[in-house]
């Protein structure tokens, strides 16, 4: 890029009067610095007519009328050249990055056509200002920004991930230009919405340094006594801070080096914004906070010597200075549940002072910033586990360096939310919706009453019927009628579950009303012809009639689909015949006979082990119940299922009381028999304290007994407590029990329980 001053030259006076109107004083000054930095920063992407491209577009779009001043009062020109410039220093930006900064505004406004864009500099530039436009448009539509559905909205209508980049790097240079601007609402209002959306998009995207500067803004210009309270309290203990990290650090760093240890200590001090968020949510004051500075140690060794060498760090550590235990965080024994691996302590360092030490390896510490448990959702912002994934990705291209990722990035497209809609309301409400939704959905997913009586809507201003289906940032205005009532075959197009479940819930109900007609119908009659109604007799001739539920029967009925008088005469016809065939009975009404004198029955199990199952019940094969998992010595009892499989189930298993009242007649007496042999599964759950090594000891005591095989454990720590579930292979319940004992004397342990 060669050197240019927007042609602030006096060699025309109409355009010298049209620029001095375009340009205040300090901005013609501060002008060709701007333009000389953003040479230099660009020079390695930039094309060598560049800025005399832009020279010719810019004079010809000022003369014609470009507004000089953004929403902020900014100058539209110096604004974008700050942005350009920012994205160099902060980023590694495309050409194109920079060509549609510049460019965006005279699109924006109408002075550069959109054909004129792509012929003159590609259409890779159009669709980054296109991406732009399409965002800007949001702002129109009135949405709230304090909404997670708007900012999924505005990833789904940047396709480019280059142009929420390009967002990102705007707002932070806006941010940095409104200080003490007369506007105080306005700075609020951008303040919050940079703290709300544009700072997380940061974090997401792995721009630390981006994200923390943008919530330091925000608490400065939303609440700027807080914030000069805070910065000049750690301005004013800066140097102390530094030689306080120094003391602290050499004696550690002698210690690690005689271990010959590869390593490497990191001193950082939290933003503002965090010490802000700590003592708000805390109730402390600056002084009190922990963690105002941190020390993190990064061991570079080999992965089976992970934890080992981690321990010994903090061994040393903790020999060096003197901990509190009840901020010792033991990550490493059992990670968190996103992968994240780090031993946390905080010692007494000099002066008494309490200094957070994190300990981790290399490979724990890139899991930490850019893996499984990427630093932004550690910190708790919420978010799918598919938009984890894609933003992993993105960091990943974001710092490969020397490999341009800007130009990696231009086919990768942003369709995170391609199973999403977000449509308005004529108000400017947002909602989310599945992809492929309709107009129908859409109203039901508003209010079921205005899904119910929906006869249409107004889409974008054009009417559309219920099945049209709605894309992002459609406008939708639902009609309605007072005579609309839900139809079947509204199911054949609906995808949401709300609204078949409320079309269904309709459509009962309407039928359960005819039903219910129907059958006072159907008894009136009966008792006008002087006779009763046997429901059992009744019952049979519905399901002779072909009816699959006495409800259908009734609807029949009571929608005049056929007449209550038939029903009665048919009704008549089929009570005499069954009374003429009285006293067969069909197989199906036969219950199990046992006999009491038949030999019992023997069948080994497939551990060795014996059934002793019976009376007279011959050839059957039989399973241990799930629901219970029964072992050798528990009081057992049989049942026999409707596949004709004998299942054995323990006498206090839940479901007992429930098989014993309904199904007496299939019941079989089961006992053990013989010594007990190989391994059955028996199910733990441990509760206790998350102490060191408890686990660990756990495991030790199982291992250590005979004819008992641990064959699964999971563990949920929380607050300082851990629930562990365990699956252990076992001989029978005196050993169960025995096992149960020793694992209750583990220190640490507060109950152990035999679960279902």
């Amino acid at each position: 890029m060669s050197k240019v001053s927007f042609s602030i030259q006096k060699t025309d006076k109409n355009k010298n009067h049209v620029l001095a109107n375009f340009f205040t004083t300090d901005e013609t000054a501060l002008l060709p610095g701007l333009i000389h930095r953003l040479s230099r920063a660009a020079a390695p992407v930039s094309h060598p007519n560049d800025l005399r491209d832009l020279r010719e577009v810019f004079d010809q779009s000022i003369a014609n009328g470009l507004t000089a001043r953004n929403r902020a009062g900014l100058n539209a020109v110096i604004h974008n050249l700050q942005t350009a410039l920012l994205l160099c220093e902060k980023m590694s930006p495309d050409r194109n990055m920079l060509l549609a900064v510049m460019l965006f505004p005279l699109v924006y406004e109408g002075k550069l056509a959109t054909e004129t864009l792509t012929a003159r500099w590609g259409a890779d530039v159009a669709s980054l200002v296109e991406g732009r436009l399409k965002v800007a448009g949001i702002y129109g539509k009135q949405a709230s920004v304090e909404s997670e559905n708007f900012r999924k909205l505005l990833l789904t209508f940047a396709e480019d991930i280059r142009v929420i980049i390009i967002m990102i790097v705007d707002r932070l240079a806006l941010m940095r230009a409104i200080n003490h601007h007369p506007n105080e609402r306005m700075v609020r209002d951008i303040a919050a919405e940079s703290s709300y959306l544009y700072a997380p998009l940061a974090h997401r995207l792995g721009l630390y340094k981006i994200k923390g500067e943008l919530e330091d803004l925000s608490l400065k210009y939303t609440n700027r006594a807080v914030y000069s309270q805070i910065a000049d309290g750690l301005s004013a203990t800066k140097a102390e801070r530094d030689a306080y990290i120094a003391s602290f650090i050499d004696p550690l760093r002698r210690k690690l080096d005689a271990t010959g240890l590869t390593y490497e200590i990191k001193g950082r001090t939290k933003s503002i914004y965090s010490i802000w968020n700590k003592l708000r949510r805390q109730h402390i004051e600056l002084k009190d906070v922990y963690d105002l500075f941190a020390i993190r140690v990064i061991l570079d060794v080999p992965p089976e010597r992970e934890k080992a060498e981690c321990w010994n760090v903090y061994s040393i550590v903790t020999d060096m200075y003197t901990p509190n235990p009840a901020r010792l965080k033991d990550w490493l024994s059992i990670p968190k549940s996103n992968g994240y691996e780090s031993l946390h302590t905080t010692v007494q360092g000099p002066g008494n002072k309490w200094v957070e030490v994190q300990i981790r390896t290399r490979r724990m510490d890139l899991v930490a910033e850019k893996g499984l448990a990427a630093h932004w959702k550690y910190k708790g912002i919420k978010s799918e586990d598919n938009l984890d994934s894609w933003m992993n990705n993105i960091r990943d291209i974001l710092e490969a360096g020397n490999a341009g990722p800007m130009e990696m990035m231009k086919d990768f497209k942003m369709d995170v939310y391609d199973k999403e809609v977000f449509v308005f309301t004529p108000r400017g409400d947002l909602y989310k919706l599945p992809l492929g939704a309709t107009v129908l959905d859409f109203a039901f997913h508003v209010h079921s009453k205005l899904g119910s009586s929906c006869v249409g809507a107004r889409v974008n201003d054009r009417n559309r019927k219920l099945n049209w289906r709605l894309q992002s940032g459609d406008t939708v205005e639902v009609l309605t009628s007072t005579t609309q009532i839900p139809r079947p075959d509204w199911l054949n197009f609906v995808v949401t579950t709300k609204a078949r479940s409320k079309i269904r819930q309709t459509i009962n109900e309407r039928l359960n009303r005819a039903a219910e007609l129907g059958r006072e119908t159907l008894h009136r009659r009966a008792k006008n012809r002087k006779f009763e109604i046997d429901e059992g007799v009744l019952a049979k001739l519905i399901k002779k009639l072909g009816y699959k539920t006495a409800t259908d029967f009734y609807r029949s009925i009571g929608e005049e689909e056929i007449d209550a008088l038939d029903v009665l005469v048919r009704y008549e016809q089929f009570e005499r015949k069954l009374e003429e065939t009285a006293g067969k009975v069909s197989a199906e009404e036969f219950s199990l006979i046992q006999s009491a004198d038949a030999d019992p029955v023997h069948q080994d199990l497939s551990s060795g082990e014996t059934l002793v199952i019976g009376e007279g019940v011959k050839g059957l094969n039989y399973k241990l119940a799930r629901c219970c998992n029964p072992i050798y010595g528990d009081g057992v009892f049989g049942f026999i299922s409707s596949e004709g499989v004998i299942k054995i189930h323990r006498d206090d298993c839940p479901n007992a009381a429930n098989i014993r009242q309904k199904y007496p007649y299939r019941l079989i007496r089961t006992k053990w028999a013989g010594k007990a042999g190989e391994q059955f599964t028996a199910n733990l759950s441990v509760i206790g304290h998350d102490d060191i090594g408890i686990v660990t000891n756990i495991t030790s005591i199982i291992n250590k007994q005979n004819n008992v095989s641990l064959r699964n454990i999971s563990i949920d720590s929380h607050d300082g407590l851990f629930r562990g579930y365990l699956v252990v292979g076992i001989s029978d319940t005196d050993a169960l029990s025995a096992l149960i004992r020793k694992i209750k004397t583990v220190k640490g342990v507060k109950d152990v329980q035999r679960n279902n």
